[in-house]
């Protein structure tokens, strides 16, 4: 996954208690879940008391100018944002949906934006259906929904889980059996998809025995594998002040933050780190963060550390809606001074300190600015004996070693030659660019992140790689420009080898993206790396749909498959995927020139050796 943009702001509820990419904690209103949709319309006035107080602050006023959408279908939430962004130029902040509902709510901003999203929608035509818009009630404060609800009943509340079992749900049995339970849901994820391809495309049916998962591989580092951690800064059960992780979400109604110092998975830098900034929090005037108001100043504390070097990065995360210019500088410097002070007993040090500024998003901001305090601007670490230069807010494999045997496996499965041209779709620092770049010819990466993309060149540059290129922009408008890159200094009539590789954000390929990867015929092969298996099922199942208006070229059909275990004690699996282009037929020998000549130059983009692909019988699956 090597960037961490998203097409659409998801209404997902984060929590520390599965701190994979912890991103930053949104708004309460942001975080009310589709489980209270009832109460989305229809919360009586006489019920708001401290459930709606929040609405009094100045940062959740799009939940105050909300609409609800019905009669819209089983509609998907990209065609709706796209409706309302590009053709009726409607200036909301958010959509919220249940899945397969039809309706819909949306945030706006002002008062004059949602009373024009609501003239605009009702009444009007789309997808064969006429639209109903009404103004719609703020979402309920989940926490202090459940606080009602608790003071209304006499059971005892239930026991809040530990840090262990919370973001190490599988610590408590062997590692062997950690990987037998992962190879088996991984299996059943593959039979699955491969029930599902049956049924939507029976041209597939022969090709289906053969289709090998080659199981999960083992971590090399097992316990405190994990880079980069992003630690809740809040208070333990006892009232003290702590940081670590929350064990439960705020659309629960959980707040409580536990101790990090018993969990497997954390290197020994970053429970200092923890405990370091813990100690910093509790002796300043300054407060920590609390959701349950939104009042306080320390929210949260990222660090990233490198094994190659022992360099430990921390970026503390504020919430400065509560402080003036002057007790900003005067926190920053707060800060600076701490860490200045190495104490001689201390087993580590900051070697870069940045301060964020995390409070509620404007409009169109994607991510809260960093201001560097102390020490270097980036951390460096290696991967398949590369050096990499890590920025705050860059994404990097957060398991190195197991990224080494992630790549490899990609490199493996992609088996790229001299004659090679790789595209990198979602490219972002260029970690997988730069490990394919001595097996290839070339390699043309693209990634929106302008940032990620100067780092990717860099990172080329000192490791004295020249044989990569990088793009600024979306995948979806770059790679048709990538292909006629790759093809221009190609001789006329000599066969193409252009592989592509996707490390896609956890929701997956944007369908656009999708659609532009099965156009280009040049492509034969693409090797799918996923850190969200279940998400990405439904790209693997668009890459082999028959030919269609939406998805122009001959399908792809997935070859074999591994799995690593990026995130030992954990749930989660990273997936690797080759999927191979199915050769297009025979040109009609009756066809007329004009046809036989267009279709002869889209086969002769195509390399000699892609073969036709046999895919595993959904029912015996192999495993090898």
């Amino acid at each position: 996954m090597e960037s961490v943009i998203k097409e659409t702001p998801a209404e997902v509820s984060p929590s520390d208690a599965q701190p994979m990419e912890t991103p930053v904690e949104p708004s309460v209103a942001e975080m009310a879940t589709t489980d209270d949709v009832a109460a989305f319309a229809d919360v009586p006035e006489e019920k708001a008391g401290e459930e709606y107080a929040y609405l009094e602050r100045n940062e959740f006023t799009s939940e105050i100018y909300k609409i609800e959408v019905k009669n819209m279908g089983y509609f998907g939430i990209g065609e709706f944002k796209k409706l309302l962004k590009n053709t009726l130029k409607l200036d909301m902040t958010k959509i919220k949906s249940p899945t397969r509902k039809e309706f819909a709510f949306v945030c706006f901003r002002t008062q004059e934006d949602q009373q024009r999203a609501l003239e605009t929608l009702n009444g009007y035509k789309w997808k064969g259906r006429v639209l109903k818009a009404l103004a719609a009630k703020a979402s309920a404060d989940p926490l202090q929904k459940k606080r009602a609800a608790e003071g209304a009943s006499d059971s005892k509340p239930k026991r809040q889980r530990t840090a262990v079992e919370a973001t190490c749900p599988l610590a408590g049995i062997s590692y062997d059996e950690q990987l037998q339970q992962k190879s088996e849901e991984m299996s059943t994820l593959l039979r699955k998809y491969t029930q599902e391809l049956r049924k939507i495309n029976p041209q597939a049916k022969p090709h289906l025995d053969n289709f090998k998962f080659n199981n999960v591989l083992p971590s090399p580092t097992v316990n405190g594998y994990r880079n980069k951690n992003e630690f809740t800064v809040g208070k333990n059960s006892e009232g003290e002040v702590v940081v670590g992780f929350r064990l439960g979400c705020y659309s629960d109604g959980s707040v409580e933050v536990a101790e990090v110092q018993d969990l497997p998975h954390l290197p020994d830098q970053a429970k200092w780190a923890a405990q370091s900034f813990q100690k910093l929090v509790r002796q300043s005037k300054f407060l920590p963060f609390n959701p349950d108001g939104n009042v306080g100043h320390f929210r949260q504390l990222m660090v990233r550390c490198s094994s190659a070097t022992g360099e430990l990065m921390l970026v503390a995360g504020i919430y400065s809606s509560n402080l003036s210019e002057e007790e900003q500088r005067e926190l920053k410097q707060e800060l600076k001074s701490f860490y200045e002070q190495v104490e001689p007993d201390a087993s580590f040090k900051c070697t870069s300190l940045y301060y964020q500024d995390v409070k509620h998003r404007e409009a169109g901001q994607m991510v809260n600015p960093v201001d560097h305090l102390l020490g270097t601007t980036h951390i460096t670490d290696t991967i398949q004996g590369l050096q990499f230069r890590i920025s705050p807010l860059a994404f990097f494999q957060i398991n190195t070693e197991g990224a080494n045997v992630l790549y490899q496996q990609a490199i493996d499965l992609a088996a790229p030659t001299k004659d090679t041209t790789m595209l990198d779709i979602c490219c972002g620092t260029g970690t997988i660019a730069l490990a394919f770049a001595k097996h290839c010819k070339r390699v043309l990466g693209v990634e929106i992140v302008p940032d990620a993309i100067k780092d990717a060149e860099f990172n080329a540059e000192a490791n004295g790689i020249d044989n990569c290129k990088f793009f600024t922009g979306n995948a979806d408008d770059f790679i048709k420009s990538m292909v006629r890159e790759a093809m221009y200094d190609e001789q006329p009539g000599k066969p193409v080898d252009l592989i592509a590789v996707v490390d896609p954000p956890r929701a997956g390929l944007h369908n656009r993206s999708i659609a532009a990867i099965r156009s280009a015929s040049a492509i034969n092969r693409l090797v799918y790396v996923s850190c969200n298996p279940n998400s990405a099922k439904r790209n693997f199942l668009e890459l082999a749909r028959p030919e269609s208006k939406q998805y122009k070229g001959e399908p792809f059909y997935p070859k074999s498959a591994v799995a690593v275990d990026m995130f030992p004690h954990t749930a989660h699996t990273e997936l690797v995927i080759l999927f191979e282009r199915e050769p297009k037929t025979k040109t009609d020998e009756n066809a007329p020139p004009a046809v036989a000549v267009e279709e002869a130059d889209a086969e002769s983009l195509k390399t000699e050796t892609a073969t036709e692909v046999n895919i595993g019988d959904a029912e015996t699956l192999s495993t090898a």
